[in-house]
């Protein structure tokens, strides 16, 4: 079957049908042709089209503006373009209200229906994509936060899952804003300790002084002002995890209670005597080169090698640029939801500046970039004018000089998927990105991969 869309173009006018007809035929589109409404809703019935062009006026039963309703119920995801006399554009507008894409007023020129048609046409395939985007969200992640399905993310979560059952102390070492507590919920959920608590310290967020009685608790009287004994985050986390982020933040002096917790499972509150003894797997979290830390005198080299039992690094956004548009997709879903916006995606001009950008702050500055986006909408759809300039500057691809070298005699089949391939490593695993280089469409490269 071809990949070309399908118009159902609907005119009781049959010498203006035909010329519509060999117009969008000629432009290598599949057509349909129906002279009044009911003939449209049985072609509807049976191939539903990705755009409806019809005429607002025409005799029998459904008119252009009963089929527009009925079409939104059957096919919602079906663009309808009206086509009006000059004394019915109010009629026009007010179908647009109702859900048309656009109207075209007679006598037609060539140029602006073919604009108007492949303009719908994109705004169709772009929402299938987004709702495609969203399924595989859905059976892909649920409802975790970490998505994603790229070779890179894929090896950490798999780690994660082999790791999550033991006692092992864990330390997960990657960039800011790369989702390491995500990651330390995730090895919690998936572990025997997931019936207890789960406690979370920044190291980085408290003063030495505080951090220490945080983390381990104090006796009444032990400092002016501890006016009765409070329990820390190891006593609290007994029988569960704590995860410590920004572990390289840490004083000598609490470096040494910390190790002393790790080798003994065990550690005095401030101002006591009293050994308390607590059973909690540790997972550290932190953005530093703790082996350059150690080298420079800044962390002990006996704390790291307990800490380091087990090492997941957190890949980079930039290394795994085919995550883009599914975390994308999901901030927008997020954050629609969260300020009550009705968005139904991204353009695809957004989604190849959102995939060729590096993001320098990760998963984080993605996920506040989209929110952003999603307050500063005023359409319904995320484009380029709502994402910020310093991301729209970075997204031209036009410039590469990447190549491949095709012996000759390659089968064509081998020479198709070898292009397809190298395009998707050039535009980081976006098939949006690659289907416009290619100038194919994007279910195309999905149904060849």
């Amino acid at each position: 079957m071809s990949d070309s869309p399908t118009i159902l173009l609907v005119d009781d006018e049959i010498a203006h049908l035909k010329t519509l007809e060999k117009l969008f035929g000629r432009e290598g589109y599949n057509v349909l042709c129906a002279e009044d409404g009911q003939q449209a809703l049985d072609a509807i019935r049976q191939q539903a089209p990705e755009l409806v062009i019809t005429d607002l006026m025409m005799p029998g039963d459904i008119d252009g503006m009963d089929l527009l309703g009925l079409i939104k119920k059957l096919t919602p995801e079906t663009e309808v373009i009206l086509m009006t006399a000059f004394g019915t554009v109010e009629l026009a507008v007010q179908g647009m209200k109702e859900g048309a894409y656009d109207f075209i007023t007679k006598p037609l020129k060539r140029a602006i229906v073919l604009k108007s048609a492949r303009q719908a046409l994109e705004r169709q395939a772009l929402l299938a994509e987004n709702r495609e985007l969203r399924a595989r969200l859905a059976k892909l992640h649920g409802d975790r936060d970490i998505i994603g399905q790229s070779e890179a993310l894929r090896r950490a979560t798999e780690l994660v899952g082999q790791v999550a059952t033991s006692d092992a102390t864990v330390l997960l070492t990657g960039e800011s804003g790369t989702g390491k507590e995500l990651f330390a919920r995730m090895l919690y959920a998936a572990s025997d300790r997931s019936e207890g608590p789960f406690l979370a310290v920044n190291c980085a967020a408290l003063p030495e002084s505080i951090l220490e009685s945080e983390l381990f608790g104090y006796e009444k009287g032990a400092f002016t002002g501890a006016n009765q004994r409070k329990i820390g985050r190891f006593e609290a986390a007994d029988g569960g995890t704590l995860f410590l982020d920004e572990i390289g933040e840490l004083s000598p002096q609490v470096q040494v209670r910390l190790l002393r917790v790790l080798q003994e499972g065990s550690f005095e509150r401030l101002g006591s005597n009293e050994t308390t003894h607590v059973d909690v797997r540790i997972v550290a979290a932190t953005n530093r080169d703790l082996e350059v830390e150690m080298r420079e005198g800044n962390f002990r080299e006996d704390l790291f090698y307990r800490l380091n039992v087990i090492n997941i690094h957190i890949p980079p956004l930039r290394r795994r640029l085919e995550d883009v548009s599914l975390l994308a997709e999901h901030f927008l879903a997020r954050y629609g939801a969260k300020n009550s916006r009705e968005i139904s995606g991204l353009s695809s001009e957004a989604l190849a500046a959102l995939g060729s950008y590096k993001w320098p702050g990760n998963v984080r500055e993605l996920e506040n970039v989209v929110e952003r986006a999603v307050v500063l909408d005023r359409d319904g759809l995320i484009d380029l004018d709502d994402l910020p300039p310093h991301i729209v500057e970075g997204a031209d691809l036009t410039t590469t000089n990447s190549s491949i070298t095709i012996p000759l005699g390659t089968p064509l089949d081998e020479i198709e998927k070898m292009v397809i391939d190298e395009t998707l490593k050039l535009t980081g695993g976006n098939k949006k990105m690659a289907a416009q280089l290619l100038g194919i469409a994007t279910r195309t490269i999905y149904r060849k991969l």
